[in-house]
């Protein structure tokens, strides 16, 4: 038998990475702790920030893809930077799990939207739309977050609802996860839809089951809740409660797209 996927630490009290230390810590809504010694910057969406000390210096991360079409799929038109050495501290308003998933140069993850915490400057931040109608409409989002380490090694911190699990998959080896079970996947993984329709007995006609296919190698990582609030980070968009613009944005580029 495969082996199940297992639950990451839920708490990290010395963890570290080029240029910085940090901890996770914090029984129902977790808090990233970062001590920064300035040779590593590092990159987040404003509203995650919860504290920080007077000397932390902050200022403004470069996007690479222009605002305009950012805005019309509800993406991040702000991220700010630490850029000094000092103390910084970020978490979401939600109850959760904050897990750091270390890369090194050219490995890349795929994440889940508006759910990555804060990364180091030498990981690269793009987008691309999620694939799938039903994708989009089971799974409460239209984008997914791209990103790459560039050189030395890197840090992606991510805010998963519930608690986080990781499967690592063989290669050629599969696993079915509903589509907003799913939190995050290495580039090295494909990801496809498959579709189960009930055709007899009670069920016959009522609906179908949408799942989420991950192939190996590599790790998926999955959360036992999908919660968005309804109406918040309004600046950068939404999962389940995403209205306007954005959500309007990603159903039509996603419609054209399929």
């Amino acid at each position: 038998m495969p082996s199940a996927p297992r639950i990451l630490p839920t708490q990290i009290t010395e963890g570290t990475a080029t240029g910085l230390s940090y901890r996770l810590e914090g029984e129902l809504v977790p808090v990233l702790h970062l001590a920064l010694d300035g040779s590593t910057p590092v990159y987040f969406e404003h509203h995650v920030l919860l504290w920080k000390y007077p000397e932390m210096r902050l200022g403004l991360h470069p996007l690479r893809k222009g605002l305009i079409k950012r805005a019309f799929a509800g993406m991040p038109l702000l991220l700010l930077q630490a850029e000094s050495a000092g103390e910084v501290a970020f978490s979401r308003d939600a109850p959760g799990h904050v897990v750091a998933l270390h890369l090194q140069a050219g490995e890349g993850i795929q994440v889940r939207e508006h759910q990555f915490l804060a990364v180091t400057q030498n990981v690269e931040y793009d987008y691309t739309r999620m694939k799938g109608f039903a994708n989009m409409a089971f799974g409460g989002g239209f984008f997914i977050d791209q990103f790459m380490c560039t050189q030395g090694e890197g840090v992606v911190w991510l805010h998963g609802y519930g608690n986080v699990f990781e499967k690592q998959l063989e290669p050629g080896e599969s696993i079915d996860i509903e589509p907003g079970g799913w939190l995050y996947y290495d580039h090295s993984v494909q990801m496809s839809q498959e579709v189960y329709g009930f055709k007899t007995g009670l069920l016959s006609g009522a609906g179908n089951l949408v799942f989420n296919r991950f192939t190996g190698p590599g790790r998926v990582g999955l959360q036992s809740a999908y919660y968005h609030p309804p109406g918040a980070e309004t600046g950068a968009g939404g999962g389940q409660g995403q209205t306007g613009a954005g959500g309007l944005g990603g159903l039509i580029s996603g419609l054209l797209d399929n």
